[in-house]
C-alpha cells in the first residue's frame, strides 16, 4: 500500500509542478463538485421532470452515505498528511507538496466523496436524458449520445484531477469514487418505489441509514481505535488551522444526508399540493417553471450561510435545518408564494 501511496504523491507533485498555472481552475472544479452544489440541480429537474429530481436527491444522499461508511471501514490516508508521516522515502528527500484551502478535509480519504458524488449525480442525469432522444434520427441520436457521455467523462476527469492536484486524494481513491458513484446511480435506475414512498418510508429509511452508519463507528470505538483519528491528523498537518472545517467531518456528512432526505419526504407530503397543482395546470406552465427557477438564487443565498462552529451541537442543529430547507424551499415555499400571488392577481383582474 505504501508503494501505491508513493505513486500517488508523485502524481500530485507532477500536477502541481507542470500545471500550477491552473490552480484557480482546479480549485473551482473542486468547489462546484461539492455535494452541496449538486443539490442545486434538484430544483431545475424537479420542475422539469419530478421523478428525476426525486431520484437525484436519493442518489446524492445514498451515495454520500455509502461514501461515509466506506471511509470509516477503509481507513484511507490523505496525501497531505501521509507524506508528513511516512517512512516510505527513508533517507531520500521527502517531496514537498502544496496545500490549498480545500486540501485539509478531515475525514478518511477512500473513496473520494467528490468524485463519487459527481459520478453518481451526473450519471443519473445523463441516463435520464437519453430516453428523450429516442425520437431523433439515428445520426443525430448517435451524436447527442456521444456528446452527453463525453460531457460525463470530461467532468469525471477534471474532478479527479482537481482532487489529486490539491493533495486531498490519491489517484486510486478518486477512481474508486467514480466507480462507486456510477454503481449507486445504476442501482437507482432500477428502483421505482422511491417515487411513491410515503413519509413513513422516508423516516424509516433515514433511521436505517443512521443506524447502519453508526455500526462502523461502534466497531472503531470498541477496540479503542479513535474514530476521530483523521480529524486529529488534519489538525496536526494542515498548514493553516482555519482550513480545517467542521463540515467535512464524518458526522457532518451523516447529518447532511439525513436532513436532505427528511426535507424531501416532508415536502412531498405536506397537504397543500392540490392548490399548487391546480395553478400549475391552469396557468402558463412555461412561466410557472421559469418562476420556479428563481429558487436557485434563494438556494445560493441559503448555501452561503455558514453555521457557527464554536458550539458543535448548535452547528449540527443549524446544519440539519439548512439542508432540510433545500427541498422545502424548492417544493413548497416558492411554489406556495407563486400560487398565492397568482390567486391575488386573478382576483384583481376579476375586479
Amino acid at each position: 500500500m505504501e508503494v501505491l501511496y508513493g505513486y500517488g504523491i508523485s502524481s500530485t507533485l507532477y500536477l502541481q509542478m507542470h500545471y500550477g498555472h491552473a490552480q484557480s481552475w482546479f480549485t473551482f472544479v473542486s468547489t462546484v463538485a461539492d455535494m452541496r452544489t449538486f443539490l442545486l440541480f434538484f430544483p431545475i429537474w424537479f420542475h422539469l421532470q419530478t421523478a428525476v429530481g426525486v431520484k437525484l436527491v436519493w442518489v446524492a444522499v445514498v451515495g454520500d452515505w455509502l461514501n461515509l461508511v466506506l471511509k470509516w471501514l477503509m481507513f484511507g490516508e490523505r496525501p497531505y498528511w501521509w507524506v508528513k508521516e511516512t517512512v516510505y522515502y527513508g533517507n531520500l528527500t521527502v517531496p514537498q507538496i502544496n496545500q490549498f484551502p480545500m486540501t485539509c478535509e478531515t475525514g478518511p480519504g477512500s473513496p473520494s466523496g467528490h468524485t463519487m458524488g459527481a459520478a453518481g449525480v451526473y450519471y443519473a442525469m445523463i441516463t435520464s436524458l437519453l430516453p428523450n432522444l429516442q425520437g431523433c434520427d439515428h445520426l443525430k441520436r448517435w451524436c447527442l449520445h456521444g456528446l452527453l457521455w463525453a460531457l460525463f467523462w470530461g467532468v469525471q476527469v477534471y474532478v479527479s484531477l482537481s482532487r489529486v492536484f490539491i493533495a486531498a486524494h490519491f489517484p486510486h481513491q478518486v477512481i474508486a469514487g467514480v466507480v462507486s458513484g456510477i454503481a449507486v446511480a445504476k442501482a437507482f435506475n432500477r428502483v421505482s418505489w422511491i417515487y411513491s414512498a410515503s413519509l413513513k418510508n422516508y423516516v424509516h429509511t433515514i433511521l436505517c441509514l443512521v443506524f447502519i452508519a453508526l455500526g462502523p463507528y461502534a466497531l472503531l470505538d470498541a477496540p479503542s481505535i479513535d474514530p476521530y483519528w483523521s480529524l486529529m491528523k488534519a489538525q496536526k498537518w494542515c498548514n493553516q488551522p482555519e482550513w480545517v472545517h467542521l463540515d467535512t467531518t464524518p458526522f457532518a456528512g451523516l447529518l447532511r444526508n439525513t436532513r436532505a432526505l427528511f426535507g424531501l419526504g416532508l415536502s412531498l407530503h405536506l397537504p397543500i399540493q392540490g392548490d399548487l397543482e391546480k395553478n400549475k395546470s391552469c396557468g402558463n406552465r412555461t412561466i410557472y417553471r421559469l418562476t420556479q427557477s428563481a429558487t436557485l438564487p434563494l438556494l445560493s443565498l441559503l448555501d452561503s450561510f455558514r453555521p457557527p462552529t464554536s458550539t458543535h451541537a448548535l452547528f449540527y442543529a443549524l446544519s440539519f435545518c439548512k439542508s432540510a430547507a433545500v427541498p422545502l424551499t424548492t417544493i413548497r415555499f416558492v411554489p406556495y408564494c407563486v400560487s398565492t400571488l397568482a390567486n391575488v392577481y386573478h382576483r384583481m383582474k376579476i375586479l
